[in-house]
């Protein structure tokens, strides 16, 4: 059984969401992802795409410290709060230093683990 889709805290014109400090429930990673430690992820949408797909959805995510895999989507996003390292398993590319403040774009399929040393928290836009 699936989790339940998280209630959207959708972002009204004129109107400030504090994405710092926004709520989140998170679950364990699931244990083919992790790595080490027992992380946890919570996530947050705060706009609906236009055509109900992925592309164009807005949210906030969140890990706990320790490591997962994860094949990514098409994103760009910026760090909000924490530290972590991500390793580019495939395509092999140097590893990154994230802190808040820094700004990736994955590309979908890519392979990737993340470690996680403070909580990493992220405002993200999938393309």
């Amino acid at each position: 059984m699936s989790a339940p889709e998280p209630a959207l805290a959708r972002l009204a014109a004129g109107a400030m969401t504090d994405a710092a400090s926004l709520a989140l429930a998170h679950e364990p990673v699931p244990a083919e992802q992790v790595v080490s430690g027992s992380p946890s992820t919570g996530y947050a949408p705060l706009d609906e795409p236009a055509d109900g797909g992925r592309a164009g959805e807005l949210g906030v995510w969140e890990m706990t410290p320790g490591a997962m895999r994860d094949i990514e989507v098409d994103e760009v996003f910026l760090v909000i709060a924490g530290h972590a390292t991500v390793e580019f398993v495939e395509p092999a590319l140097p590893s990154i230093e994230l802190r808040p403040g820094s700004i990736v774009r994955l590309e979908a399929g890519m392979s990737t683990v993340w470690t996680v040393t403070e909580s990493l928290r992220k405002l993200f836009i999938a393309r």
